[in-house]
């Protein structure tokens, strides 16, 4: 036993009282021992006092003996209290011994260590936080003690050392950090418990800004943020909106830079089965959205990063609709920060914008009436991107184009992204189109192919957005490579034009007046039409179902004649003539039909200028791949003469079912607003006498159907042209040469010609056909009138 040792100045009673397993006697003893110290006060006889703490620590609390332990834990406590403000010189001597017993296997004795240390700390308060790093490893260790009066007994001293931080301001924040990030990685629900509750306590205090060390901590924060228990979740809640609210007061001193690859991890749900990760993600997007509210273009370098976690969120439904409207806002604000000077290749040494001018800049920029609204979910990537700035050594304001491009070309290739995700990845590649074109146009040919594939998109508003920034490519000076691109016509040549209206973003409600002053297409417009109708080619179901809208869309987009031009040109050289003659017939619908293409049809109806001839023998040539469509364009463009001559040759033709349907659908048109003028021609009866034959010719195609009688009572209407005339002969011959001359522009045409082009093109349809069908008899789709 210790008492065969000397252990003076305590006395053999006070010895054998420590060793009791009697609680009553050890604490006898703890109140003789705190009478010897407080003489040894007395006499400011710091050697003994030290000689006694020595032999309580090194004799008992570090004995083997389970009740030594406890007595000279006790003991221990009974110096503390005898020295009182003078403890704080001996609380490392103190402090130590008991801590070491909160190791211990024995609950009993863990307890005991608890309340040791909880006299010893409040008789010392202030002065023990110096030794705070030591007191908060052990207190963290006993938080997640299985035994319940152990924790209750951590729980007071817990509240003490609290308390004594509080009121104090000597404690060393730099010293506590490391702890703190290396504790609160703990997955233990109580020792979590313990270190969000400390953080919310050095949060709240005024002269501890622990906001300088978020960073740090941060990462571990949304850890915690995932805990299973709901008491530790809403804790965490609470510090992180209380750390949100600290930095929107005073976002200067704010490290944004160096939170945001935390939050850009944090954005994106590994597994979006659990109800946690969406409460982190909801909240990470949140802080997102106001980091890049209040940071601005030091955010710029991350954006990729940001976006990787962003998009996917916009497909959300209503269920995580808090998550998908910051989501929004954030993609709104990052797309607000490009600007045109992202389009310099040269570093800027800083940025051009003040901090205030910035973060006003970005509040303005938020359209925070931009909901959208999800058609599906969309499972983000499974992979989590992290992406770190161009450089450590100084913040940068520099636009990661090549880091975003990669992520929405990543984006159109998936899958699985959802259509408000597939819009707003369109959005933001025409957004840098319009920001940063020079840029943009080096990862043109990577994002092309994407571009036209993405126009079998089941959903309009995706095409019309990849409409766009098709077109914006096909006009942006960015692509002019130095050549006019043109669509040759035999030797005629037609510069194409983009309305200006399309090179500011904006749809125009019509066609645009061609001029000298629009600008030319660039040499990705020609490159466009051959791929989008190869594309109608190879996707016969993409031109049935959403050819029409397409083109009528491009007509807006980039003006109706360059789009008619160019396609007719492509179309002259089609190997495939079933295709051609069905692109024709498309393409001449749209151009009868549609209200676009009114001002087209204006400029071909007269054809008084040369570029409007040009035009019409350009289209002329390829619409010989379609009979009917081929008339109509005559009828269109008042070529009544030729139209006649053309239907002569019809009777060389095989008159298929097809064919005669589409005879029908024209009578339809000649009886549609489109063709009013027409109609009303047949009034003059002797200024357009080949326009009566044409019609009478169309009558004889058709068999006995309810077209042929549409069309019959049509030419019964036609006037006798003797019950025409109103003025004498001299003036009836001053009206035809007036008639005349506001066409003689006609004169430039060879119509000879035009009909020899007519009769070439027909006959290559016919040997083809020909070979299809094995024999013509057989062909299923036709019967001889």
């Amino acid at each position: 036993m210790n008492t065969e040792k000397d252990f003076s100045p305590l006395t053999p009673n006070i010895v054998r009282a420590l060793n009791d397993k009697l609680y009553e006697k050890r604490k006898v003893a703890a109140l003789e021992i705190e009478k010897l110290v407080r003489e040894f006060v007395a006499q400011n006889n710091s050697t003994q006092i030290r000689h006694v703490i020595q032999i309580l620590a090194s004799e008992f609390a570090l004995s083997q003996h389970p009740h030594s332990r406890k007595g000279g834990l006790i003991g221990l406590a009974a110096c503390s209290i005898a020295l009182g403000k003078d403890s704080g010189l001996y609380l490392k001597e103190l402090i130590e011994p008991v801590l070491t017993c909160f190791n211990d296997s024995d609950s009993r004795l863990r307890y005991y260590a608890c309340e040791a240390l909880y006299n010893i700390v409040k008789v010392a308060r202030g002065a023990v936080l110096p030794h705070f790093n030591l007191l908060f490893d052990g207190l963290s260790k006993l938080a997640a003690d299985p035994d319940p009066n152990v924790k209750s007994g951590s729980e007071l001293l817990d509240r003490l050392l609290k308390d004594i931080v509080t009121e104090s301001n000597k404690f060393d924040l730099v010293a506590f950090v490391p702890l703190l990030r290396e504790r609160i990685y703990s997955n233990n629900q109580y020792a979590r418990q313990f270190i969000i509750s400390w953080i919310h306590v050095l949060e709240s205090v005024p002269d501890i800004n622990l906001l300088d060390y978020l960073p740090e901590i941060l990462d571990g924060l949304f850890q915690i943020l995932g805990d299973n228990s709901k008491e530790i979740r809403r804790t965490c809640e609470v510090v992180l909106g209380e750390f949100l609210k600290e930095i929107k007061k005073s976002p200067s001193s704010v490290k944004f830079a160096e939170m945001a690859n935390i939050l850009v991890i944090h954005c994106q749900v590994a597994d979006e089965t659990k109800l946690m990760n969406d409460l982190i993600q909801q909240t990470a997007m949140t802080w997102m959205r106001e980091f890049i509210q209040l940071a601005g273009r030091v955010m710029l370098p991350y954006s990729s990063g940001i976006l990787t976690a962003v998009l996917p969120c916009l497909s959300y439904d209503d269920r995580k609709k808090n998550t998908k409207e910051a989501a929004s806002a954030c993609n709104h604000s990052l797309m607000k920060l490009v600007t045109p000077e992202d389009d310099e290749d040269k570093e800027k040494s800083g940025s051009t914008e003040t901090p205030s001018k910035a973060e006003d800049q970005s509040r303005t920029d938020v359209d925070s009436n931009d909901t959208l609204n999800a058609s599906q979910d969309s499972i983000g990537f499974s992979n989590i991107s992290f992406f770190t700035p161009t450089s450590a050594d100084r913040p940068q304001e520099t636009l990661d184009l090549d880091g975003i491009v990669q992520v929405l070309d990543r984006h159109l290739h998936d899958s699985s992204t959802g259509m408000m995700t597939r819009i707003a990845v369109l959005k933001w590649v025409y957004h840098l189109y319009i920001k940063t074109p020079r840029k943009m146009f080096r990862h043109t040919d990577g994002l092309f192919p994407m571009l036209l594939k993405t126009l079998s998109d089941e959903s309009d508003e995706v095409i019309l957005k990849d409409l766009e920034v098709l077109a914006e490519i096909a006009s942006s000076p960015a692509g002019q490579t130095g050549q006019v691109v043109s669509c040759d016509s035999s030797e005629d040549k037609l510069e194409l034009k983009v309305p200006e209206s399309s090179k500011q973003g904006q749809q125009p409600s019509k066609a645009v007046d061609s001029s000298p002053s629009t600008p030319s297409m660039n040499s990705y417009f020609y490159k466009f039409m051959i791929n989008l109708l190869k594309r109608f080619s190879l996707e016969r179901k993409l031109l049935e179902n959403r050819g029409a809208f397409i083109i009528r869309q491009l007509c807006l987009l980039l003006h109706a004649e360059n789009i008619f031009h160019s396609m007719a040109d492509i179309l002259l050289k089609e190997e495939d003539l079933k295709f051609a003659s069905t692109m024709v017939q498309t393409l001449n619908t749209i151009l009868l039909t549609s209200a676009e293409l009114f001002q087209l049809r204006n400029q071909l109806k007269d054809l008084r200028t040369q570029e409007s001839c040009t035009l019409f023998c350009c289209l002329y040539r390829s619409w010989c791949h379609n009979p009917v469509a081929t008339v109509s364009l005559c009828f269109l463009t008042q070529n009544y003469k030729h139209a006649y001559d053309l239907i002569q040759k019809f009777g060389d033709l095989e008159v298929t079912v097809d064919f005669l349907m589409e005879v029908d659908k024209l009578v339809q048109l000649i009886e549609s607003p489109i063709f009013t003028y027409l109609r009303l021609q047949l009034l003059d009866v002797e200024n357009n006498p080949y326009l009566i034959k044409a019609l009478y010719g169309l009558l004889m195609l058709l068999p006995q159907s309810q077209a042929f009688q549409l069309l019959s009572h049509r030419l019964r209407c036609v006037p006798n042209p003797e019950l025409m005339r109103t003025v004498d002969e001299s003036k009836y011959m001053d009206s035809k040469q007036t008639v005349a001359s506001k066409r003689t522009s006609h004169t430039q045409i060879d119509y000879n010609e035009l009909l020899q082009h007519f009769d070439h093109v027909q006959s290559k349809h016919l040997e083809v056909r020909h070979q299809r069908s094995g024999r013509a008899s057989d062909h299923p789709d036709r019967k001889l009138v």
